[in-house]
């Protein structure tokens, strides 16, 4: 086995991110020692018994000796929470994150810059609809894609800094690229966010319809609907720190989906077959471009596993 990337990482949050990523550097050797350190009690608690570290009673001790340290917290907590690390950790060590919204992301961390530590916003696209620390798997970031947003105009150790991050999330399995933060949170906004607003949405609209009972949506759950109550029973309160903060791009797409989806009700009321087989088509065709892109599996039900589609925000 090649040497670690660091030394010793420190994982504040210990959740499905964070209890995979200490799962998957342990496993793949990315890291010499990894400390973690949860705000709940009950986490931690739970956290110690799973084998993931070294589990903190306090977030100094988790970060004060660590080379890297990974915030694996909802976007809305970011700020208080960075700015607390910073104080206890070590000049030269990288900061970063893997926030689902890169922009309000890098201000927090940014706010939080005392001059002596390395800022790197990330965001790894990769994740489940389980939460806590027993839903982490090593396997999480394999072939997944994660994204770095570094700062501009730093010099040759900020750089240095970068790459280490980079060959870091590489030794987990992901592909990295960098991206400006504005521009990954339109892309993530159409690709993820959305996605989620409108499982969310179909899934809450399913249970109110006057017209169908409780039992029959759950007794006769097509797989189209089975997909939407997956994505839905993500983590609400990650969801509402992304749409809170992202929420410029997300209403964007969202009034483009709401024109495409007003030019398709009017097929459907005037019968235009034609118009819904193009439109059909055309969102066929894209499917195949996301398998042949490795995005996913063509196999029959998606290619589902035991540990679920990685569905990240």
């Amino acid at each position: 086995m090649s040497d670690p990337i660091f030394e010793r990482i420190a994982i504040v949050g210990a959740g499905l991110i964070g209890s995979s990523i200490a799962r998957a550097a342990t496993a793949y050797g990315a890291a010499g020692s990894v400390s973690l350190y949860d705000a709940s009690d009950d986490v931690r608690a739970r956290a110690e018994g799973l084998d993931l570290g070294n589990v903190t009673a306090t977030l100094a001790d988790a970060v004060q000796d660590a080379d890297c340290v990974i915030l694996c917290v909802p976007v809305g907590a970011l700020a208080p929470v960075a700015k607390a690390a910073v104080a206890h950790m070590k000049p030269g060590a990288i900061l970063t994150d893997v926030g689902s919204v890169k922009k309000q992301a890098a201000e927090a961390l940014i706010s939080a810059d005392n001059g002596a530590v390395l800022i790197i916003p990330g965001h790894p696209i990769a994740g489940t609809e389980q939460s806590g620390p027993e839903a982490g798997f090593p396997t999480l970031f394999k072939g997944a894609w994660h994204i770095l947003t570094p700062q501009d105009g730093k010099d040759a150790v900020y750089a240095d800094a970068v790459q280490k991050l980079t060959d870091f999330w590489t030794a987990l399995g992901a592909k990295v690229e960098t991206m400006d933060p504005a521009r990954h949170d339109r892309v993530l906004a159409i690709t993820s966010h959305l996605p989620h607003l409108i499982a969310f949405n179909i899934v809450s609209t399913a249970f109110d319809m006057e017209t169908v009972e409780e039992g029959e949506v759950v007794k006769f759950s097509a797989g189209g609907f089975r997909d939407f109550t997956r994505i839905a029973a993500s983590d609400p309160v990650m969801w509402r720190d992304v749409f809170l903060n992202n929420k410029e791009a997300v209403l964007e797409c969202l009034g483009r989906f709401s024109e495409d989806l007003a030019a398709l009700q009017r097929a459907i009321r005037w019968g235009d077959g034609d118009f819904l087989m193009q439109e059909f088509t055309r969102a066929r065709t894209i499917r195949k471009a996301v398998i042949d892109a490795g995005q996913d599996s063509g196999a029959v039900n998606f290619g589902r596993n035991q540990n679920g589609v990685k569905d990240g925000g």
